[in-house]
């Protein structure tokens, strides 16, 4: 396993992260997340990302249980907020109260006295900017967290972050975590290169197109019912032919480097020096075997333009 280093800051990551999203807690056996999580460390991936509002706390109480048979300093755990917690008027967004509140409850769940990373899941207009990173900053001051996060912001709402922390001399945001892949890249217009600028490295989620990128839907007409898409409506719109053919021919590059086109896709967004790691999920430890094999693989000038020319 290979590390970066998170944007400007001293903090090193490895390529390959495991995420929680639609698996821990629910989707998932818990035998099967737990084992995933093991497996993980054991390829020397120490990078482990979660949320409240998955599965509303289960993942992160699982997670926090696995991570428990290792050091603490060992691994970088990162959690969010924003989504709602429950029926109130105050159980969602960024306010100083939802904020405050869902920290502490996180940070029972996961068994910890603090998170490396904590991120705002989503912008939040309601809420000015200056009272949720006051909010944060306290928490770094009492060493509850480490590093500032924020996830799907556009290059705007990040400039005004990062305005308003320099004025009040608060903490600054060191990472966002968008969506990224071969089929979703709309970071790349201005999110890259203003986190480039301003020293805000990007760990993506959803780098195989939610398992469209590893090549098991053979047909947009024919998804398995057990699967993730099969389950969720906005997944299946989102497997058309068009994108299973382009899959086809990503595949015949992956067999000339002997490796799995999953594996291509993921070394495909790590050719950003932008991006630390690359966040993936897992059902079963075979599949983070697969995911942490992409890293470390080089992809040749030629080969970029190969694919580019697949995915136009």
């Amino acid at each position: 396993m290979k590390y970066r280093k998170l944007a400007q800051t001293g903090l090193k990551v490895s390529e390959i992260s495991l995420g929680s999203w639609l698996t821990y807690g629910g989707y998932v056996e818990r035998e099967n997340a737990v084992q995933s999580i093991r497996r993980a460390y054991e390829l020397g991936i120490n990078f482990f990302d979660t949320a409240n509002v998955y599965e509303r706390g289960a993942a992160e109480l699982v997670v926090g249980e696995t991570l428990k048979e290792y050091p603490r300093e060992s691994y970088v755990l990162a959690t969010k907020v924003f989504w709602p917690m429950g029926d109130g008027p105050n159980d969602r967004g960024l306010s100083r109260k939802h904020v405050f509140e869902q920290l502490h409850a996180s940070l029972k769940r996961l068994g910890t006295d603090y998170v490396d990373i904590y991120y705002c899941h989503r912008f939040d207009p309601e809420t000015p900017v200056a009272e949720t990173l006051r909010t944060i900053d306290d928490f770094v001051r009492q060493g509850k967290v480490l590093y500032v996060g924020v996830s799907e912001w556009t290059a705007a709402q990040m400039a005004q972050a990062l305005g308003t922390a320099d004025r009040y001399l608060l903490d600054r945001i060191v990472v966002n975590q968008p969506v990224y892949n071969m089929f979703n890249r709309y970071i790349e217009k201005e999110v890259i290169p203003f986190g480039t600028q301003n020293g805000i490295g990007q760990v993506v989620f959803s780098p195989l197109a939610q398992g469209l990128l590893t090549g098991k839907y053979q047909s947009a007409s024919d998804i398995p019912a057990d699967s993730r898409a099969g389950k969720l409506e906005g997944m299946r719109k989102a497997i058309t032919e068009e994108k299973i053919a382009k899959v086809a021919k990503l595949t015949e590059i992956a067999n000339e480097l002997d490796i799995t086109v999953g594996q291509l896709a993921i070394a495909w967004i790590l050719r950003q020096p932008n991006v630390a790691s690359a966040l993936v999920g897992a059902s079963r430890p075979g599949q983070v075997d697969e995911n942490a094999g992409a890293s470390g693989v080089a992809l040749s000038a030629d080969l970029i333009e190969r694919i580019e020319s697949i995915l136009q």
